[in-house]
Protein backbone atom coordinates (compact mmCIF):
# COMPACT_ATOMS: atom_id res chain seq x y z
CA UNK A 1 0.00 0.00 0.00
CA UNK A 2 1.40 3.42 -0.95
CA UNK A 3 2.47 5.72 1.85
CA UNK A 4 -0.06 8.51 2.29
CA UNK A 5 1.34 11.94 3.21
CA UNK A 6 0.26 13.45 6.50
CA UNK A 7 -1.94 16.37 5.47
CA UNK A 8 -1.43 18.01 8.86
CA UNK A 9 2.29 18.44 8.14
CA UNK A 10 3.53 21.79 6.87
CA UNK A 11 4.92 22.05 3.36
CA UNK A 12 8.38 22.41 4.87
CA UNK A 13 8.02 19.26 6.98
CA UNK A 14 6.99 17.30 3.89
CA UNK A 15 9.95 18.81 2.02
CA UNK A 16 12.35 17.58 4.72
CA UNK A 17 10.80 14.10 4.69
CA UNK A 18 11.27 13.88 0.95
CA UNK A 19 14.90 14.97 1.20
CA UNK A 20 15.60 12.33 3.86
CA UNK A 21 14.14 9.72 1.54
CA UNK A 22 15.90 11.02 -1.58
CA UNK A 23 19.23 12.73 -0.68
CA UNK A 24 20.57 15.27 -3.17
CA UNK A 25 23.82 17.16 -3.79
CA UNK A 26 23.82 20.81 -2.76
CA UNK A 27 26.21 23.70 -3.19
CA UNK A 28 26.25 26.41 -0.54
CA UNK A 29 28.39 29.44 -1.33
CA UNK A 30 29.40 31.58 1.62
CA UNK A 31 29.14 28.38 3.64
CA UNK A 32 31.30 29.65 6.52
CA UNK A 33 29.10 32.69 6.98
CA UNK A 34 26.10 33.28 9.18
CA UNK A 35 23.33 32.12 6.84
CA UNK A 36 25.51 29.66 4.92
CA UNK A 37 26.59 27.73 8.01
CA UNK A 38 22.99 27.44 9.23
CA UNK A 39 21.99 26.08 5.83
CA UNK A 40 24.88 23.62 5.99
CA UNK A 41 23.84 22.35 9.42
CA UNK A 42 20.24 21.79 8.35
CA UNK A 43 21.24 20.01 5.13
CA UNK A 44 23.73 17.71 6.85
CA UNK A 45 21.16 16.81 9.50
CA UNK A 46 18.91 15.81 6.59
CA UNK A 47 21.72 13.52 5.34
CA UNK A 48 22.34 15.57 2.21
CA UNK A 49 25.70 15.82 0.44
CA UNK A 50 26.98 19.38 0.47
CA UNK A 51 29.76 21.18 -1.39
CA UNK A 52 30.68 24.42 0.39
CA UNK A 53 32.61 27.41 -0.94
CA UNK A 54 34.03 30.31 1.08
CA UNK A 55 37.02 32.64 1.01
CA UNK A 56 36.70 33.58 4.71
CA UNK A 57 36.42 37.30 3.93
CA UNK A 58 33.40 37.52 6.22
CA UNK A 59 32.82 33.86 7.18
CA UNK A 60 34.83 32.03 9.83
CA UNK A 61 36.26 28.61 10.56
CA UNK A 62 34.52 28.79 13.93
CA UNK A 63 31.14 28.59 12.20
CA UNK A 64 32.18 25.41 10.38
CA UNK A 65 33.57 23.97 13.62
CA UNK A 66 30.20 24.58 15.30
CA UNK A 67 28.38 22.76 12.51
CA UNK A 68 30.78 19.83 12.79
CA UNK A 69 30.08 19.62 16.52
CA UNK A 70 26.32 19.69 15.88
CA UNK A 71 26.18 16.78 13.41
CA UNK A 72 27.33 13.16 13.42
CA UNK A 73 30.66 12.03 11.97
CA UNK A 74 28.80 10.28 9.17
CA UNK A 75 26.88 13.45 8.34
CA UNK A 76 30.04 15.58 8.46
CA UNK A 77 31.69 13.20 5.98
CA UNK A 78 29.07 14.27 3.45
CA UNK A 79 30.50 17.80 3.43
CA UNK A 80 33.21 18.79 0.93
CA UNK A 81 34.73 22.23 1.54
CA UNK A 82 36.50 24.33 -1.08
CA UNK A 83 38.32 27.48 -0.03
CA UNK A 84 38.01 29.92 -2.90
CA UNK A 85 36.54 33.12 -4.26
CA UNK A 86 33.46 33.56 -6.44
CA UNK A 87 35.33 36.29 -8.31
CA UNK A 88 37.27 33.45 -9.99
CA UNK A 89 35.15 31.67 -12.63
CA UNK A 90 37.22 28.47 -12.64
CA UNK A 91 36.80 28.13 -8.87
CA UNK A 92 33.03 28.45 -9.34
CA UNK A 93 33.11 25.69 -11.96
CA UNK A 94 34.98 23.36 -9.56
CA UNK A 95 32.24 23.68 -6.95
CA UNK A 96 29.68 22.07 -9.23
CA UNK A 97 31.08 18.57 -8.69
CA UNK A 98 30.78 16.33 -5.67
CA UNK A 99 34.15 14.64 -5.20
CA UNK A 100 33.26 12.18 -2.44
CA UNK A 101 33.12 8.41 -2.71
CA UNK A 102 30.30 8.76 -5.27
CA UNK A 103 30.85 11.29 -8.02
CA UNK A 104 28.02 13.54 -9.10
CA UNK A 105 27.02 17.03 -10.14
CA UNK A 106 25.30 19.54 -7.90
CA UNK A 107 21.49 19.40 -7.97
CA UNK A 108 20.72 22.62 -6.09
CA UNK A 109 22.70 25.83 -5.60
CA UNK A 110 22.13 28.05 -2.56
CA UNK A 111 24.16 31.16 -3.39
CA UNK A 112 24.75 33.15 -0.20
CA UNK A 113 28.25 34.50 -0.88
CA UNK A 114 28.31 38.28 -1.12
CA UNK A 115 29.72 41.37 0.52
CA UNK A 116 26.84 42.67 2.59
CA UNK A 117 26.44 45.98 4.40
CA UNK A 118 25.26 49.30 3.04
CA UNK A 119 28.06 51.28 4.79
CA UNK A 120 30.76 49.00 3.38
CA UNK A 121 29.39 49.45 -0.14
CA UNK A 122 29.43 53.22 0.27
CA UNK A 123 33.07 53.05 1.35
CA UNK A 124 34.19 50.57 -1.32
CA UNK A 125 31.69 50.27 -4.18
CA UNK A 126 34.26 48.63 -6.49
CA UNK A 127 34.86 45.65 -4.21
CA UNK A 128 31.13 45.29 -3.57
CA UNK A 129 30.52 45.26 -7.32
CA UNK A 130 33.23 42.66 -7.95
CA UNK A 131 31.87 40.27 -5.33
CA UNK A 132 28.15 40.81 -5.74
CA UNK A 133 27.87 41.22 -9.52
CA UNK A 134 30.94 39.61 -11.10
CA UNK A 135 30.86 36.78 -8.55
CA UNK A 136 27.13 36.31 -8.99
CA UNK A 137 27.45 36.06 -12.77
CA UNK A 138 30.28 33.53 -12.41
CA UNK A 139 28.08 31.34 -10.23
CA UNK A 140 25.15 31.61 -12.64
CA UNK A 141 27.33 30.57 -15.58
CA UNK A 142 28.92 27.68 -13.68
CA UNK A 143 25.56 26.39 -12.42
CA UNK A 144 23.93 26.70 -15.83
CA UNK A 145 26.76 24.86 -17.56
CA UNK A 146 26.72 22.08 -14.94
CA UNK A 147 22.97 21.57 -15.36
CA UNK A 148 21.90 22.44 -11.80
CA UNK A 149 18.15 22.01 -11.29
CA UNK A 150 17.50 25.23 -9.33
CA UNK A 151 19.65 28.23 -8.44
CA UNK A 152 18.50 30.00 -5.28
CA UNK A 153 20.22 33.24 -4.38
CA UNK A 154 20.24 35.73 -1.54
CA UNK A 155 18.49 38.85 -2.77
CA UNK A 156 17.82 41.79 -0.46
CA UNK A 157 15.09 44.06 0.81
CA UNK A 158 17.46 46.94 -0.03
CA UNK A 159 16.18 46.56 -3.60
CA UNK A 160 13.04 48.44 -2.58
CA UNK A 161 15.15 51.58 -2.25
CA UNK A 162 13.18 54.78 -1.89
CA UNK A 163 9.77 53.27 -2.67
CA UNK A 164 7.57 54.55 0.19
CA UNK A 165 4.83 51.92 0.10
CA UNK A 166 4.25 49.53 3.01
CA UNK A 167 4.14 46.60 3.10
CA UNK A 168 6.73 45.93 0.43
CA UNK A 169 5.36 43.96 -2.51
CA UNK A 170 7.74 42.19 -4.88
CA UNK A 171 6.73 43.96 -8.10
CA UNK A 172 6.94 47.53 -6.75
CA UNK A 173 10.44 48.86 -6.13
CA UNK A 174 12.03 52.30 -6.06
CA UNK A 175 15.47 53.70 -6.80
CA UNK A 176 18.44 52.11 -4.98
CA UNK A 177 19.93 54.06 -2.08
CA UNK A 178 23.38 52.44 -1.99
CA UNK A 179 25.88 50.58 -4.18
CA UNK A 180 24.96 47.41 -2.28
CA UNK A 181 21.32 47.84 -3.28
CA UNK A 182 22.37 48.33 -6.90
CA UNK A 183 24.29 45.05 -6.89
CA UNK A 184 21.37 43.13 -5.44
CA UNK A 185 18.99 44.53 -8.03
CA UNK A 186 21.43 43.62 -10.81
CA UNK A 187 21.44 40.05 -9.44
CA UNK A 188 17.70 39.89 -10.00
CA UNK A 189 18.06 41.23 -13.54
CA UNK A 190 20.74 38.67 -14.41
CA UNK A 191 18.69 35.83 -12.91
CA UNK A 192 15.67 36.88 -14.97
CA UNK A 193 17.75 37.03 -18.15
CA UNK A 194 19.19 33.54 -17.52
CA UNK A 195 15.67 32.20 -17.08
CA UNK A 196 14.46 33.81 -20.31
CA UNK A 197 17.57 33.29 -22.46
CA UNK A 198 18.72 29.86 -21.27
CA UNK A 199 15.71 28.30 -19.55
CA UNK A 200 17.74 28.16 -16.33
CA UNK A 201 15.65 28.07 -13.13
CA UNK A 202 16.40 30.73 -10.52
CA UNK A 203 14.71 31.94 -7.35
CA UNK A 204 15.64 35.14 -5.52
CA UNK A 205 14.96 35.53 -1.80
CA UNK A 206 14.74 39.13 -0.65
CA UNK A 207 15.91 38.78 2.94
CA UNK A 208 14.59 41.24 5.52
CA UNK A 209 17.05 41.70 8.40
CA UNK A 210 17.93 38.08 9.11
CA UNK A 211 19.31 37.39 12.61
CA UNK A 212 20.26 34.42 14.74
CA UNK A 213 23.14 32.23 15.96
CA UNK A 214 26.54 32.64 14.23
CA UNK A 215 25.87 36.23 13.28
CA UNK A 216 29.10 38.08 13.95
CA UNK A 217 28.77 40.64 16.79
CA UNK A 218 32.15 42.20 16.02
CA UNK A 219 33.40 44.53 13.33
CA UNK A 220 32.29 47.81 11.84
CA UNK A 221 29.51 46.22 9.80
CA UNK A 222 27.95 43.97 12.42
CA UNK A 223 24.17 43.64 12.30
CA UNK A 224 22.24 45.53 14.93
CA UNK A 225 20.98 42.64 17.12
CA UNK A 226 24.30 40.87 17.85
CA UNK A 227 26.09 44.22 18.06
CA UNK A 228 23.69 45.59 20.65
CA UNK A 229 23.74 42.40 22.72
CA UNK A 230 27.54 42.40 22.76
CA UNK A 231 27.58 46.05 23.84
CA UNK A 232 25.04 45.44 26.62
CA UNK A 233 27.01 42.48 27.96
CA UNK A 234 30.17 44.59 28.08
CA UNK A 235 28.33 47.54 29.63
CA UNK A 236 29.16 49.63 26.58
CA UNK A 237 27.04 52.32 24.99
CA UNK A 238 24.40 51.25 22.51
CA UNK A 239 23.99 53.74 19.68
CA UNK A 240 20.67 54.15 17.90
CA UNK A 241 20.71 55.84 14.52
CA UNK A 242 18.07 58.57 14.32
CA UNK A 243 15.15 58.83 16.75
CA UNK A 244 14.71 55.08 17.24
CA UNK A 245 11.40 55.00 15.38
CA UNK A 246 13.04 53.53 12.27
CA UNK A 247 11.46 50.10 11.85
CA UNK A 248 12.47 46.79 10.33
CA UNK A 249 10.91 43.41 9.60
CA UNK A 250 13.35 41.28 11.60
CA UNK A 251 13.43 37.65 10.45
CA UNK A 252 14.92 34.72 12.37
CA UNK A 253 17.45 32.48 10.61
CA UNK A 254 15.22 29.38 10.72
CA UNK A 255 12.73 31.19 8.48
CA UNK A 256 15.47 31.91 5.94
CA UNK A 257 16.65 28.30 5.98
CA UNK A 258 13.10 27.10 5.38
CA UNK A 259 12.69 29.46 2.43
CA UNK A 260 15.92 28.30 0.79
CA UNK A 261 15.01 24.62 0.93
CA UNK A 262 11.46 25.22 -0.29
CA UNK A 263 12.69 27.39 -3.16
CA UNK A 264 15.39 24.94 -4.23
CA UNK A 265 13.07 21.93 -4.31
CA UNK A 266 10.10 23.74 -5.88
CA UNK A 267 8.72 21.82 -8.85
CA UNK A 268 5.74 24.01 -9.72
CA UNK A 269 6.63 26.06 -12.79
CA UNK A 270 4.78 29.03 -11.30
CA UNK A 271 7.07 28.99 -8.25
CA UNK A 272 10.43 29.20 -10.02
CA UNK A 273 11.97 32.17 -11.81
CA UNK A 274 10.47 34.42 -9.17
CA UNK A 275 11.63 36.77 -6.43
CA UNK A 276 10.16 36.45 -2.94
CA UNK A 277 10.11 38.49 0.25
CA UNK A 278 11.47 36.44 3.15
CA UNK A 279 10.40 37.97 6.44
CA UNK A 280 7.60 37.58 8.99
CA UNK A 281 5.29 40.38 7.85
CA UNK A 282 5.69 42.44 11.00
CA UNK A 283 7.84 45.47 11.83
CA UNK A 284 9.66 46.48 14.99
CA UNK A 285 11.09 49.90 15.77
CA UNK A 286 14.65 50.20 17.02
CA UNK A 287 13.32 51.48 20.34
CA UNK A 288 11.11 48.41 20.72
CA UNK A 289 13.97 46.15 19.65
CA UNK A 290 16.19 47.65 22.34
CA UNK A 291 13.50 46.99 24.95
CA UNK A 292 12.96 43.38 23.84
CA UNK A 293 16.67 42.59 23.82
CA UNK A 294 17.00 43.99 27.34
CA UNK A 295 14.14 41.84 28.59
CA UNK A 296 15.48 38.61 27.08
CA UNK A 297 19.02 39.41 28.17
CA UNK A 298 17.86 39.81 31.78
CA UNK A 299 17.20 36.06 31.86
CA UNK A 300 20.92 35.42 31.35
CA UNK A 301 22.57 38.21 33.36
CA UNK A 302 21.69 40.54 36.22
CA UNK A 303 23.17 43.79 34.92
CA UNK A 304 20.72 46.30 33.49
CA UNK A 305 21.79 47.89 30.20
CA UNK A 306 22.48 51.61 30.22
CA UNK A 307 20.26 53.95 28.27
CA UNK A 308 20.99 54.12 24.53
CA UNK A 309 22.56 57.15 22.87
CA UNK A 310 20.81 58.56 19.82
CA UNK A 311 22.83 59.90 16.89
CA UNK A 312 22.39 60.97 13.26
CA UNK A 313 20.50 58.83 10.78
CA UNK A 314 22.82 56.56 8.76
CA UNK A 315 23.39 57.35 5.08
CA UNK A 316 21.70 54.97 2.65
CA UNK A 317 19.20 53.61 5.16
CA UNK A 318 15.48 53.43 4.50
CA UNK A 319 13.13 54.69 7.20
CA UNK A 320 10.71 51.77 7.40
CA UNK A 321 10.70 48.21 6.11
CA UNK A 322 7.82 45.75 6.20
CA UNK A 323 7.30 42.77 3.91
CA UNK A 324 4.23 41.32 2.31
CA UNK A 325 5.03 37.59 2.43
CA UNK A 326 1.84 36.43 0.72
CA UNK A 327 3.59 35.45 -2.50
CA UNK A 328 6.06 33.14 -0.72
CA UNK A 329 3.25 31.64 1.34
CA UNK A 330 1.14 31.01 -1.75
CA UNK A 331 3.73 29.69 -4.22
CA UNK A 332 6.38 28.12 -1.94
CA UNK A 333 4.33 27.08 1.07
CA UNK A 334 6.51 29.33 3.23
CA UNK A 335 5.25 29.60 6.81
CA UNK A 336 7.52 31.50 9.25
CA UNK A 337 8.19 29.44 12.35
CA UNK A 338 9.61 32.31 14.45
CA UNK A 339 8.57 35.89 15.09
CA UNK A 340 11.11 38.35 16.46
CA UNK A 341 10.53 37.57 20.16
CA UNK A 342 10.76 33.82 19.48
CA UNK A 343 14.01 34.29 17.59
CA UNK A 344 15.65 36.51 20.20
CA UNK A 345 14.65 34.10 22.95
CA UNK A 346 16.02 31.09 21.06
CA UNK A 347 19.26 32.76 19.99
CA UNK A 348 20.08 34.64 23.19
CA UNK A 349 22.11 31.86 24.81
CA UNK A 350 24.34 31.69 21.73
CA UNK A 351 24.77 35.47 21.64
CA UNK A 352 25.66 35.57 25.33
CA UNK A 353 28.13 32.70 25.00
CA UNK A 354 29.93 34.27 22.04
CA UNK A 355 29.85 37.92 23.05
CA UNK A 356 31.90 37.66 26.20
Amino acid sequence: MAHMPNLNMTVFERCKQKLLAEPKIWLVTGVAGFIGSNLLETLLKLNQRVVGLDNFSTGSQRNLDEVQAAVSQEQWARFHFIEGDIRDLETCRKTMWWSGSELGTVDYVLHQAALGSVPRSLEDPVLTNQSNIDGFLHMLVAARDAGAKNFVYAASSSTYGDHPGLPKVEDKIGKPLSPYAVTKYVNELYADVFARAYGFNTVGLRYFNIFGPRQDPDGAYAAVIPKWIAAMLKDETVYINGDGETSRDFCYIDNAVQANLLAATATDEAAVNQVYNIAVGDRTTLNELYRQIGEHLAVHCESKPRNPVYREFRAGDVRHSLADIGKAERLLGYAPSHRIADGIREAMAWYVRHSR
